[in-house]
């Protein structure tokens, strides 16, 4: 091995076993997976950001007996010392790089197809769309998958829709204990990881637009406030905005909105948020960055028709020059800014958020052949059982119950 090369790896393993150390409720159903011992010569494909805490979930899987192919969910969200790593030692197939074109994200999409899989684990559905169109002669192999984001879901409930899903998928996205913490604390936090990396300016006393307040919204709202941002979040649903007014930002049509920003970051899963006009009304030095999921939120295409110029102002940072001198940046190519720019969500989020995508998977071979090709919640007793052991996991403890007061509860005739 080449010296250079040695580096990455050592490097790899470093941030993988920063990870695996302070994944303790993973760690419980690495053991809980190999003690069960059915996961023994299943193959499992997965398409996750391909970074020190999705290696750990791939590790996991494999210690219980899979055998895991991976590749990335994105083209720039790969970290490569983690790859070369997974590589080196693990037994894991790697197909994942960073920076790479159209053609090599969906060749390694690809690899993983022929890599003809059992289990599909996925992020924002790109690996089963691929299963469900070009690839169908891999398709029937496939039992199952998991799908882990809000943007994936939204696409596989319209395949489910039109009868086209073939197999059934369980939303990790909406079990409580990924989106009520994955997707807003780890995005509010990761976000700005990779906005203040890439830009080093300062957050208080700016103007900070924030586009949809889902829960993603939420999050990245709520730590622009606590970084002394002055906040407005623009919104196409009526209640998300009245919630967003009565927790104390302000409101307004994104036309509006982004004449003082000092920064804009979307959060919607839909395409585009920021549009030509939008640009036109934005003052010189604003700094745009996306947190959803695909790159369409912020549409380059109307950013590069009215550029002069394009050039690369910093690392992760284009500056677009528009007429009359104005200049307006781009972080991380309008992709998902917490990976591309940044390190991605906290260690201690996607612990949980893995453990559920372990215990998911572990349900899903007890269950496939019950399960419909549909979209499927997590059981209410996963999600419980990750509360609890993360809880263990902190050092704290709650109250429980007495069979008095559950009787009470579930009952109706006495109201004392």
């Amino acid at each position: 091995m080449a010296s250079d090369e040695k580096e990455l790896v050592q490097k790899g393993e470093a941030r993988l076993k920063w990870a695996r150390d302070r994944m303790k409720v993973l760690g419980e159903v690495r053991e809980h997976l190999k003690k069960k011992g059915n996961l023994k010569g299943v193959r499992v494909g997965m398409a996750l950001h391909t970074e020190a805490k999705t290696g750990v979930l791939a590790e996991t899987i494999h210690e219980a007996g899979a055998e895991v192919c991976l590749t990335s969910c994105n083209p720039l969200s790969t970290d490569d010392c983690v790859a070369a790593a997974l590589r080196q030692s693990s037994g894991i197939e790697v197909h994942a790089k960073r920076g790479q074109s159209q053609e090599e994200y969906y060749d390694s999409l690809n690899r993983v197809v022929d890599f003809e899989p059992d289990y599909v684990i996925d992020d924002g559905a790109d690996l089963i769309f691929l299963l469900h169109t070009d690839r169908k002669d891999k398709l029937e192999g496939v039992k199952g998958a998991n799908e882990e984001t809000t943007t994936g879901i939204i696409r596989l409930r319209a395949m489910a829709q039109e009868g086209v899903l073939r197999f059934p998928v369980m939303s990790v996205n909406d079990a409580m204990m990924k989106h009520l913490f994955d997707n807003r604390y780890g995005t509010g936090q990761s976000t700005f990881d990779g906005i203040m990396s890439s830009t080093n300016l300062l957050i208080a006393g700016r103007r900070l637009v924030v586009a949809g307040y889902g829960w993603c919204g939420r999050g990245i709202a709520m730590r622009a406030k606590g970084l002394g941002a002055r906040v407005t979040v623009t919104e196409v649903d009526p209640v998300r905005a009245i919630e967003a007014s009565l927790d104390g930002f302000e409101v307004s049509p994104m036309a509006e909105a982004v004449e003082q920003a000092d920064f804009i970051v979307t959060a919607t899963g839909c395409k585009d948020i920021l549009r030509k006009e939008h640009f036109e009304r934005m003052k010189s030095g604003c700094v745009m960055a996306n947190s959803g999921h695909f790159d369409n939120e912020i549409s380059k295409t109307d950013l590069e028709s009215i550029s002069s110029s394009v050039r690369n102002a910093r690392d992760n940072v284009i500056e677009y020059s528009l007429a009359g001198g104005k200049k307006i940046f781009l972080i991380a190519e309008g992709r998902l800014v917490n990976l591309a720019a940044g390190q991605g969500h906290p260690v201690e989020i996607m612990d949980m958020s893995f453990a559920l995508q372990a215990m998911a998977l572990g349900y899903l071979l007890d269950n496939h052949e019950k399960l419909s090709p549909d979209v499927h919640p997590i059981p209410t007793d996963i999600d419980e059982w990750v509360a609890r052991t993360a809880l263990k996991g902190m050092g704290l403890s709650i109250d429980s119950l007495s069979d008095d007061q559950r009787g009470y509860l579930c009952g109706w005739r006495d109201g004392t």
